[in-house]
């Protein structure tokens, strides 16, 4: 009862409120937060601080950035069912919060557009693809495929290395740029089978149940929401089938937030598994791939997820 009184009376406040509608909907940092909000950036930090403190928000830092969400507790989710996002303040705020959305979302697809045509060359810049590949093969463990989902697509490459291992391939992107380039490629390889497709990877028009394999390669740091992205995978997930996800470790070089669009500083295992707790996912293996420049180059990481038994 004495948990529940301190969320109640943090919550109880309008600009409160209006954060936690906010992060029900999106990952902020705090700079978003105070663009939101139309707030200083010292009073949206006193109002984070005491939902912080009352147990209704998590935070976590990456590099320079902090973000804030909702925490998991089941009285976040009580309260956060009694806000109405139909107020129209908070459907101002929903509407500024979907251009923060644009804006982000903007300079990835300026940044794919600017570099597609050099985009393999860009990618092992920070890391071996060689050694990346040869893992995630590993991981299916010489399995056979009916149906595959390669999300955020890029040029193809994840196709190409999977094709002899499935019957159909689906790939999608949101850049048209790296669509043509994938496309080509699989038409210059043969590869009838592997189709390249235009999409939103966190609401694709594809059937739930119908992949028994997706792939999701060096995608997610440059997303705003990668929890999204797991929820979709997870619906598209057949029963007996595998989530191979690569992407960055934790590191620090904030410069590949201002040079190369990254939204995200690589993931830990504990992220993956939240995403897994909260998709009835299991994180089957987590390795490490070390890069071979120990002193400038990215460790990248190969999760493999699978449907949960209970």
């Amino acid at each position: 009862m004495e948990n529940l009184i301190k969320a109640l009376k943090a919550a109880g406040e309008p600009t409160r409120i209006r954060i936690l509608a906010a992060l029900s909907q999106y990952e902020l940092t705090v700079t978003e937060l105070v663009s939101l909000l139309s707030q200083s950036q010292p009073r949206v930090s006193r109002h984070l601080k005491l939902l912080l403190e009352a147990g209704l928000v998590s935070r976590f830092q990456e590099g320079s950035w902090v973000f804030q969400r909702l925490s998991e507790s089941p009285v976040t989710a009580q309260i956060t069912r009694m806000i109405n996002l139909d107020d129209p303040e908070l459907k101002q705020d929903s509407e500024r919060l979907g251009r923060i959305k644009v804006q982000n979302a903007r300079l990835a697809t300026d940044y794919f557009a600017a570099n597609a045509g050099d985009w393999d060359q860009v990618r092992t810049m920070v890391g071996s693809d060689e050694s990346i590949e040869v893992a995630m093969l590993e991981a299916i463990q010489g399995r056979n495929f009916d149906n595959m989902i390669d999300m955020g697509t890029g040029t193809g490459r994840i196709v190409e290395i999977f094709a002899t291992h499935a019957d159909k391939i689906t790939a999608y992107d949101s850049s048209q740029e790296m669509l043509k380039l994938a496309r080509t490629k699989f038409e210059q390889a043969g590869l009838n089978h592997c189709q390249a497709r235009l999409g939103d990877i966190t609401a694709l028009p594809a059937a739930a149940g119908s992949a028994e394999l997706i792939t999701i390669h060096q995608v997610l740091h440059y997303l705003d929401s990668p929890f999204a992205v797991i929820e979709e995978a997870k619906r598209l997930l057949a029963p007996n089938g595998l989530i191979l996800i690569v992407d960055f470790a934790k590191h620090q070089h904030e410069f590949l937030r201002t040079e190369h669009a990254h939204r995200r500083l690589g993931f830990a295992d504990s992220e993956v598994q939240f995403w897994c707790d909260n998709n009835q996912l299991s994180l089957n293996r987590s390795q490490k791939i070390t890069h071979n420049d120990s002193r400038n180059g990215l460790d990248v990481m190969l999760w493999v997820l699978e449907p949960a038994t209970h």
